[in-house]
């Protein structure tokens, strides 16, 4: 998948980041006929265990596109409904039924696929160029504005010479660090134990569920295996591993709904995989020559696989906003700045939210075992059934869906 990069390079744009984000918006900037150059660390998108829900937002995203029938024709998984355990019964804490949306479900893909799609359709596009492995060194400025980007490739190093230039290189971005811009943390970051665990015909019947007295555990369906996620406090991973493969086995047994005995499939270390979550967003995106979007302006909790929509809205309303200016060589500050004031509310609304959740998580961990129980969310969505077309909403569409803004 690696592409001959030329010492130097003028494009309208330059994206770092080839990830939903980067990909997406490179898309649409190079359609509405901006000359594009996206470069990519890795040599191809085949990493494990990455966020690959579809919401149906974004699924109208490419509906719009008219790119929605290509998707679907790739293998995926559909979830109208998300569930959870709670007392040992099964309820729907978000219904997507109800959507004013073409598809009324999340749509479980490896992201790899999901990526190589939209490549695929990216590069049949004359502006548009994906340089990839190449990584970042050094961002080129010109008199106080960011006017490029410099990197190595396989092919030597390059300079990418452009009128902006985007960071959507993920939470821990080359180009906002290198760009000085600052970060605001939020609430105590945790981690997930990611595993593998096998499918069996009587399983329980739904594609993305929740399960334990704290929902602590998450599980999504992949066809021949579940892919689980354990909720852990910072750092204790190593005090789990130093009390045995057996124990650790045993505790997430006790909040897992499959049967006891499959966790012995986890047999080694080797097979937990450990994710750092943490909740935080720069206080502002954007300098003279640069905007971050996605991951590396705002990064999410997994909390209802929320962070992957949210980088395709930013991507969707960067394009409708900047495509013109880039288009026309009229690009200003001001520019960079209304799409930060367009996305930062679903931002600070999801990320509220998800805070909200996590506190919530603590204090029931830190009561006694017998006033433990689901999250406050949870039980009132169990009292009132109608709450999961809410939950279904704002999960599935988030606080302000974007559009594809036609030329």
């Amino acid at each position: 998948m690696t592409e001959s990069a030329a010492s130097s390079v003028e494009t309208g744009c330059a994206i770092v980041g080839a990830g939903p984000a980067g990909l997406m918006l490179g898309l649409m900037l190079a359609r509405a006929g901006v000359d594009v150059t996206v470069i990519e660390k890795h040599a191809d998108f085949l990493r494990d265990f990455r966020g690959d829900t579809i919401h149906p937002s974004t699924l109208e995203v490419m509906h719009e596109l008219g790119l929605l029938d290509g998707l679907l024709a790739l293998p995926h998984t559909e979830a109208s409904r998300l569930h959870a355990e709670i007392g040992g019964k099964d309820i729907t804490i978000a219904d997507f039924s109800r959507l004013p949306t073409k598809c009324r479900f999340i749509a479980f893909m490896p992201q790899w696929e999901f990526l190589d799609y939209l490549a695929g359709v990216a590069r049949k596009l004359p502006n548009f160029r994906l340089v990839m492995p190449a990584t970042v060194t050094a961002l080129i400025s010109d008199g106080g504005k960011i006017a490029g980007i410099q990197a190595t490739t396989v092919n030597g190093d390059i300079e990418i010479r452009s009128r902006l230039v985007i960071g959507a290189d993920g939470r821990n971005s080359v180009v906002r660090e290198k760009a000085g811009l600052e970060i605001e943390r939020f609430g105590n970051p945790s981690e997930v134990l990611w595993m593998k665990l096998s499918h069996a015909p009587d399983d329980p019947p739904y594609t993305m569920g929740h399960g334990g007295p704290r929902q602590g555990f998450v599980m999504v369906d992949r066809g021949d295996y579940w892919q689980c996620g354990y909720v852990i406090r910072k750092g204790s991973f190593e005090d789990l591993k130093a009390g045995g493969l057996d124990a650790f086995r045993a505790t997430v047994a006790a909040v897992s709904p499959l049967p006891r005995e499959r966790l012995q499939e986890v047999s080694s270390w080797d097979d937990v995989h450990l994710l750092s979550v943490r909740i935080d967003r720069l206080k502002q995106w954007w300098r003279p020559g640069l905007l971050c979007i996605g991951d590396a302006a705002h990064a999410m909790s997994p909390i209802g696989g929320v962070g992957v929509n949210l980088a395709i809205q930013d991507a969707v309303a960067a394009a409708n906003i900047l495509a013109g200016p880039l288009r026309d060589d009229t690009l200003t500050d001001k520019h960079l700045a209304d799409v930060e004031a367009r996305r930062l509310f679903p931002t600070k609304a999801t990320q509220k939210l998800q805070l909200m959740m996590r506190r919530d998580r603590r204090k029931r961990e830190s009561t006694d075992a017998k006033r433990d129980g689901p999250p406050a969310f949870m039980r009132k969505i169990a009292r009132w059934p109608i709450l999961a077309h809410l939950a279904g909403r704002l999960i599935g569409l988030g606080f302000r869906p974007e559009h594809v803004r036609s030329e």
